[in-house]
Order: structure tokens, then sequence, then C-alpha cells
């Protein structure tokens, strides 16, 4: 199978040596996306719920530059700086995955880069 690199200007540019996502077969890998806004550089540092639904934003835009879409998400793994924010991260979620909703695993974490409050990766078909 071919791996073809995913990038766009929609989503923020990768802080290290890796692609913001990698298509192979019918599969769509996110790398990680912290809640940064791609339009200004800056992190969503202060509110979980915006920074929820900046991550989920930015996987969105690397899934369609990928030909697909949210819907088609069949497993996420979501990174919490602190588990006391699953309640309002799960809310947010929640409106992003209405129905047939994907597997997910969540953590809290020690430490995530730039000190962010949510890092979310996704694994898609095409």
């Amino acid at each position: 199978m071919e791996k073809k690199i995913i990038a766009t200007t929609n989503a923020p540019g990768a802080i290290g040596p890796y692609s913001q996502g990698i298509s192979t077969g019918e599969l769509v890998f996110t790398s990680g996306q912290l809640p940064i806004n791609p339009a200004d550089g800056q992190i969503v540092a202060d509110d979980i719920k915006k920074a929820t639904a900046q991550s989920l934003e930015n996987v969105k835009a690397i899934l369609e530059e990928a030909g697909t879409d949210l819907s088609k998400v069949i497993k996420t793994t979501v990174f919490l700086k602190d588990l006391a924010d699953f309640a309002p991260m799960n809310e947010v979620y929640g409106t992003y995955f209405t129905e047939n909703c994907p597997a997910r695993s969540c953590f809290q974490v020690a430490k995530l880069p730039m000190d962010a409050l949510v890092e979310i990766e996704v694994i898609a078909v095409k």
C-alpha cells in the first residue's frame, strides 16, 4: 500500500518531525491535534470546551484534505491534561460525533506539548 502525506493550511502545521496525517489504503490517521488556531497560531489554553472544539476542527480539516470526514472516524484517542475536564470535553465531543460514534480511549497525561489542555487523534476510513 502507498503512504500519502496529508497536509493542509486549515490545520496547524506540525511542530516537529511528523505529518498532520497519513493516508494508506482506505485508512486515514491523523497526528494528535492540539487546540491551535491555524489562522493565528495561538493555542486555546483557558477553556476546555473551546480547546476541544478547536482540536476537533483541526482534525476535521485534515480529514477533509484526505477526502473523508468526521462521520467516517472509527477510532479516537483523547489526551487530557486533567481528567476533571472529561465531562465538559465530552459535551463538546458529542456535538461532533452524534450517531454511529467511533470507538474511543481517553487518558489523563502528565503533560501535553505547549501545555495544552487536550490533544485528539483519530483513525478514519475513506
